[in-house]
């Protein structure tokens, strides 16, 4: 039988064609697609919160880092 795409199968000797893989397969991936669907939304707010988290402490380390860095002039009139 070589060049066809059908094997038999282990237990019941039916034939496996193409059509019942790719039908196997779109199932998997549907079911699979509806999990990332509903894991979406979630995972959006985790990562937005990590990127405000990270902007913040960005912006906290700079002020710090400006204060030590500043001078202090103090002018006086004689």
């Amino acid at each position: 039988m070589p060049g066809t795409t059908t094997t038999r199968a282990g237990s019941n000797g039916r034939l496996i064609t193409r059509e019942d893989l790719q039908a196997a397969y779109a199932q998997v991936m549907g079911e699979g697609e509806a999990t990332a669907r509903a894991a979406a939304p979630r995972g959006i707010a985790i990562a937005g919160a990590f990127a405000i988290l990270v902007i913040a402490l960005a912006f906290l380390a700079g002020r710090r880092r400006g204060r030590s860095r500043s001078a202090v002039v103090e002018i006086r009139r004689l």
